[in-house]
């Protein structure tokens, strides 16, 4: 038969290629024309990629992860405390961390592999040689499949074989090929932590960019012992590896107060009837939440919406103009002020006390008067102006040249237009298209962004909020 050549295999099929063929003692040239020739004899279409994964013996590995978790490579080492290190996979798995064991020699003296393997719902590996992984340089996919490696307890002799870099079993040669962080949790005697090749070895990891959560000093597993060399608590192993998966996020907005408003404003006209807008508070409250993300200390003034408060943020609910106004000059000193909010521009000029009826002549006339202009009257103040007024101009035609004119008008600094003609979904939807306009002496530039979610649009806007607060801070022109 002629020669195969295979390309183009996702990884989950090459490696269940390559694990059936070591299994059957085949080459995966062979094995492949063994699996052609079932199919044939089967049915001569099965041979797609989604037979292929569903042929005996060819289930992807790993198929219980869950697609986007973190994944910890957890290495137990032949100590006494190796029995924490159960509890470290609960902990580790309560945080959404996916995890795969590697036990020393030493440490199957302390714990088994089938206890690590069915907490971890993984299999654990023990073994260098081991046929069944090794096939293809198993140690290696240990090394580098995953996110981080931890190793709890490090003993004396793997930081020793760490920082020498010896790799004469499967852990150790784990950590030689590692091409992710590693976490190292040392638990030793004080006497063997304190003596000067270790410490010798520890100076040596760290100068490498090792990390190293603990050891804590306490009473040793040694009758009438007692000092520094116990490895740190689960929990505390499982909040060090958190951080160093999922780093917290940059806030540069820290320190700083930002005002927001968002939703409709109702203007009753009797106690039942009111003028209101199509407005939802989707994106000022979207704004409130990137804000908040970004470590302002967010106060948000919504109108009435049907929205859940953005976690972390103070949320004040109105429902007038007059009500927003009045929460909003309260809230002043302000850093950074958003007005978001699709503020009604009129109300009647004598609310009804009862339930209007229908007369004889007709509908009972209605006079309007316009209502506060809370953009401008923040704007315009002389004490108390935020040094970041940002508006939205909502707009259903002649988008851009309707927002310049109210950026001129209004005396904010920047303003959002967007354009919320019936046909773009805008009012009430999901996404939205916006253009900054932003004023520069009598310059103003204009920047348009594509079609995003609400939520993107907040992230971006925030972002430029953020990038104009450090410039200002660094005293550059913007």
């Amino acid at each position: 038969m002629a020669s195969l050549t295979i390309r183009k295999l996702d990884d989950a099929i090459r490696d269940a290629l390559r694990l059936r063929a070591a299994r059957s003692g085949r080459s995966v040239e062979d094995e492949v024309r063994v699996i052609l020739r079932e199919a044939a004899e089967g049915s001569p279409s099965a041979v797609s990629a989604t037979a292929l994964r569903t042929l005996p013996g060819l289930a992807a590995p790993s198929s219980r992860r869950d697609v986007g978790l973190a994944r910890v490579t957890l290495i137990i080492g032949g100590g006494i405390a190796a029995y924490k290190a159960l509890d470290l996979i609960r902990r580790l798995k309560e945080r959404q961390i996916d995890v795969r064991c590697v036990l020393t020699k030493a440490a199957q003296h302390f714990v088994t592999p089938l206890a690590a393997s069915a907490l971890s719902h993984e299999r654990c590996y023990t073994d260098l040689f081991d046929p069944g992984s090794e096939f293809d340089a198993g140690h290696i996919r240990l090394a580098r499949n995953g996110d981080l490696i931890v190793v709890a307890p490090a003993t004396a002799d793997l930081m020793a074989k760490m920082a020498h870099g010896t790799a004469d079993d499967l852990a150790s040669a784990i950590l030689l090929a590692a091409g992710v962080p590693i976490l190292l949790a040392p638990a030793m005697n004080p006497l063997m932590w304190n003596n000067a090749a270790t410490k010798r070895n520890v100076a040596t990891l760290q100068r490498d960019g090792i990390v190293m959560i603990g050891p804590n000093a306490g009473e040793m597993a040694e009758a009438g012992e007692a000092g520094m060399g116990r490895m740190a608590e689960p929990l505390e192993i499982a909040q060090a590896a958190e951080r160093l998966l999922r780093p917290p996020r940059p806030e540069p907005l820290a320190g700083k107060r930002m005002l927001i408003t968002a939703g409709p404003t109702h203007e009753p006209i009797d106690p039942v009837r009111y003028i209101a807008n199509r407005s939802s508070g989707k994106q000022g409250f979207a704004i409130a939440a990137a804000a908040h993300a970004a470590g302002a200390d967010v106060t948000l003034i919504s109108g009435p919406v049907e929205l859940g408060d953005p976690a972390g943020v103070r949320t004040i609910h109105v429902e007038s103009a007059r009500d927003m106004l009045r929460h909003v000059e309260a809230t002043l000193p302000v850093d950074i002020a958003i007005f978001a909010a699709a503020v009604a521009d009129w109300r009647v000029a004598h609310e009804g006390e009862q339930k209007l009826k229908k007369t004889a002549t007709g509908m009972p006339p209605l006079q309007l008067v316009e209502n506060p202009d809370i953009l401008a009257t923040i704007s315009h103040r002389k004490e108390g102006r935020p040094p970041l007024v940002i508006g939205f101009a909502a707009e259903t035609e002649h988008l851009i040249d309707n927002a310049r004119t109210k950026l001129a008008r209004k005396g904010c600094d920047w303003i959002v237009a967007n354009d919320v003609s019936p046909s773009t979904g805008v009012m009430g939807g999901d996404r939205n298209t916006v253009h900054l306009l932003i004023r520069h002496g009598g310059n103003i530039d204009v920047d348009s962004w594509p079609v995003m979610t609400k939520e993107e649009v907040a992230t971006e806007l925030i972002a430029h909020v953020a990038k104009a607060v450090v410039t200002e801070a660094l005293g550059q022109p913007s």
